[in-house]
């Protein structure tokens, strides 16, 4: 461990003379890419200067405990001094090793999310709303973004689907554990016996991609223009500004029909399919790589089962690291941080695990 971080104090001092020199100001790109790297080894070398300087106070104090003939109140200083370090050292030496975890790549991308109504019909898709409200909430809350891709609205106001775009810093990061099965426990609102009814959403959170990170040949990709289904006045009934992409090779399907221009819908359906195409290449690679997934909370996939959600209890459980709260108002009004944080430290214990360290 000492060692890579050595290696990395070493490139931040070498980025650092670097960043002073004229020819690389005047360079922007350069500059830019030189920047960006010295900020994201700026915490874990200044974490590992206060190692390195809880290690020499120790040594200090261990010298200091070893002379012979110290006064009692000098050693009980030393003692002290000594106790200190050491108590820093191993606080320093665990945040280290989460550092030097390898970062997900895509934790500061922004994200698109599919919320699908499954078994359980009308009260599934108004379920699907209820969870589009609550992101949209926590959304608000971190000063995100938001913007609907594409939507299939329900009479009673639910969501057969709802697809949507999560503009900000960190955003993929904080979502990234929201893929999977949400099963809702309530009673609905058009059951007139009383009786809990069980029902099922899936989410589907994906890094927004663009074409450096995937690869499209324009020939693989037909273009089919039709008009809205949705609210939007008279304008509905004019034009054909909703647009469907095909992608070919692989049978692909990404559509949008928010946006009165076919060009905008176009542009937001190419990043769907981007990000599609990006996470079908990732769940090949996850299912070659099995042993990966045992250092994962949750492996992402759609039909896996994390959370449910029980409205006569008020509570969330999420099964994936067996924690329950009992504030489901809270939560579902966007308050998720609680089981968010708790999902990403329980990953990063499984990964620190995992890697041997």
């Amino acid at each position: 461990m000492t060692e890579k971080l050595s290696e990395a104090e070493k490139r931040y001092e070498e980025i650092s003379e670097k960043l002073s020199d004229t020819a690389v100001i005047s360079d922007q790109e350069q500059y830019k890419k030189l920047m960006k790297e010295y900020k994201s080894l700026t915490p874990l070398v200044e974490k590992f200067r206060d190692y390195k300087k809880a290690e020499r106070d120790l040594a200090e104090a261990k010298s200091m405990l070893d002379e012979s003939g110290a006064d009692r109140e000098l050693r009980e200083m030393a003692q002290l001094q000594y106790d200190e370090s050491r108590e820093l050292i191993d606080k320093y030496t665990e945040e280290l090793k989460v550092m030097l975890l390898p970062k997900d790549p895509n934790d500061d991308k922004n994200v698109i999310m599919e919320i699908r109504a499954g078994t359980g019909g009308e009260e599934a898709a108004l379920f699907a709303n209820s969870l589009f409200r609550m992101y949209t909430m926590y959304a608000q809350s971190k000063g995100w973004k938001i913007e609907v891709i594409g939507s299939n609205p329900t009479e009673l106001g639910g969501y057969k689907e709802i697809s949507f775009s999560i503009e900000g810093e960190g955003a993929y990061a904080k979502l990234k554990y929201e893929s999977g099965a949400h099963r809702v426990q309530r009673v609905p609102e058009t059951e007139s016996q009383g009786r809990i009814q069980t029902s099922a959403v899936t989410v589907a959170v994906l890094p927004e991609m663009e074409e450096v990170d995937v690869e499209i040949n324009p020939a693989d990709l037909e273009y089919q223009t039709y008009r809205s289904s949705g609210a939007g006045g008279q304008h509905i009934n004019k034009t054909e500004s909703a647009i469907r992409i095909i992608h070919k090779p692989t049978g692909t399907i990404v559509e949008c029909q928010e946006e009165r221009s076919q060009y905008k819908n176009k542009d937001k359906a190419m990043k769907m399919l981007y990000s599609k195409l990006y996470e079908a290449k990732l769940n090949e690679q996850n299912s070659r790589i099995a042993a990966e997934r045992k250092t994962q909370v949750g492996t992402g996939d759609r039909s896996e089962r994390i959370r449910t959600y029980n409205f006569p209890q008020s509570r969330v459980t999420d099964h994936r690291i067996n924690l329950t709260l009992y504030k489901l108002e809270q939560f579902m009004n966007g308050a998720c941080d609680e089981i968010f944080d708790a999902l990403a430290i329980a990953d990063t214990a499984a990964k620190l695990a995992g890697s041997g360290e």
